[in-house]
């Protein structure tokens, strides 16, 4: 098989040598050229036709963003952001990540001291993941209007709520399907894979954006209609019944399925708090976490979506739930926010 080639953007010479010698001891990966700015990368990427661009994320002096969203317009190209774990660092990449990169990679605290030794593995798999999702060029990403629907009438007499799992690609994803809902939509609680200090500025921004309420979920609260709970991006979500009223947990533990928060975790409480008055919603995303929890949220009644292979980044967790007999329908991305809709009013 032809090597993966890889373009590295990054202001530091220091950075650029290190990602480009750990991208190198893959046999699999060849690192064609490296470039301090968006004005070099960009001379490269014609001239080289890189299959995957890795891109700094604060580049002082240039408009990293706006370099990715031309890429993104009028050479759509797998990009994995490398991030550090600032809030600055997390609101742009969450930015980047709306616009179409498939993933970020975090530099490590100790980056510059060799600490990027223990990650190298973690970069080369999120190199050879974008290499293998699909891109498409970026279109107009603005909200369409919410329809007018009755909260009262429709959604808090039928208790429903919808769970939703997703991985790389799903940023963008979530955010088209979120910024469809109108602002008395049912509830929704979301394990979507992402940094911890990224699930927050996801979360703020989105929140920002739609006609329904985005929050990081909090251990205990009361889960609303008009409401979307992302799961933080180092604990595990999952939804509890106090009384009448449903009930956040968030909580530490080891990983499940490869991954906190997991996606099986939260779709398997939803599975026994909610039964047939809930909607599971797969999404893109690379590995199969969420399959199991799908399937046994159909079992117990539930609808449930998977997004189809042709509107994915990653066809890989969709195509996992649905071959274990999870999904009971697959949509493309842009009809989903309305089969929810749909499915919640039946």
């Amino acid at each position: 098989m032809a090597k993966i080639r890889v373009l590295i953007v990054d202001d530091s010479a220091l950075m650029r040598q290190v990602l480009s010698s750990i991208l190198s001891s893959d046999p699999g990966i060849e690192v064609v050229g490296t470039a301090p700015d968006p004005l070099v990368a960009r001379e490269k990427i014609k001239a080289l036709n890189p299959d995957v661009m890795t891109l700094d994320v604060e580049m002082p002096g240039m408009d990293g963003i706006a370099f990715l969203e031309k890429v993104m317009t009028l050479r759509p190209m797998p990009v994995v952001m490398v991030s550090s774990l600032t809030e600055k660092g997390a609101e742009v990449t969450v930015r980047a990540m709306e616009l179409g990169a498939v993933d970020v990679f975090c530099k490590p605290a100790d980056a510059a001291s060799g600490g990027f030794t223990a990650h190298g593995p973690e970069l080369i798999e999120k190199v050879k993941a974008a290499a293998a999702s699909r891109v498409r060029a970026l279109v107009n990403h603005g909200r369409r209007p919410a329809t007018a629907l009755s909260v009262t009438q429709i959604y808090k007499s039928t208790d429903r709520l919808v769970a939703i799992g997703s991985s790389t690609g799903g940023v963008e994803a979530l955010r088209d399907i979120i910024l469809a809902l109108p602002p008395d939509a049912p509830p929704i609680v979301v394990a979507q894979h992402i940094p911890p200090r990224f699930s927050t500025s996801f979360a703020e921004r989105l929140d920002g954006l739609a006609a329904v309420r985005v929050k990081e979920a909090a251990d205990g609260e009361r889960i609303l209609a008009g409401h979307v709970y992302i799961a933080p991006g180092d604990r595990h979500l999952m939804v509890k019944r106090s009384g009448a009223a449903l009930m956040t947990r968030t909580h530490d533990g080891p990983l499940v399925s490869g991954h906190k928060p997991s996606v099986d975790v939260l779709f398997q409480s939803v599975a026994d708090i909610c039964g047939s008055n809930a909607v599971g919603v797969i999404l893109t995303g690379m590995g199969r976490d969420g399959a199991e929890g799908l399937l046994s949220m159909r079992q117990a009644g539930a609808e449930t979506i998977g997004q189809d292979e042709s509107s994915c980044v990653v066809y890989g967790m969709p195509k996992a739930a649905k071959d274990l007999g999870g999904v009971a329908r697959e949509l493309a991305l842009p009809r989903i926010a309305d089969e929810i809709l749909r499915l919640c009013r039946a």
